[in-house]
């Protein structure tokens, strides 16, 4: 069983900067790939970003790719998105998420457990 603890989310104005973090607490497995999405009111569940079990390979949504940044720390089981240059659009809910093989996904179905979520809101 694949715990997901998401913290760091909050109000921020447009143009700010915030960092998420998802602590996973692993079991028998190592570190599987994970992702980051979001989900707006009204709207469904989107990538954002994910990265496999090295950190070596990463993949962004466009609409946050040279904005976001994706990166783990293996060693605390910690997965962490660095959100610079917010814009409005970007308020959601963001999830993080692992999945039990070591390859990346861009899709929800490809992952197998979920954190409970962060508000992120921006203000214009």
């Amino acid at each position: 069983q694949v715990q997901l603890v998401e913290s760091g989310g909050g109000l921020v104005q447009a143009g700010g900067s915030l960092r998420l973090s998802c602590a996973a607490s692993l079991r028998t497995f190592g570190s599987p790939a994970m992702g980051w999405f979001r989900q707006a009111p009204g709207k469904e569940r989107e990538f954002v970003a994910a990265i496999n079990w090295s950190g070596g390979s990463t993949a962004y949504a466009d609409s946050v790719k040279g904005r976001f940044t994706i990166s783990r720390d293996n060693a605390k089981n910690t997965v962490y998105l660095q959100m610079n240059s917010l814009k409005p659009e970007d308020t959601a809910v963001y999830y993080c998420a692992a999945r039990t093989v070591l390859r990346i996904g861009r899709l929800a179905n490809e992952y197998d457990y979920w954190g409970q979520g962060t508000q992120v809101t921006v203000s214009s």
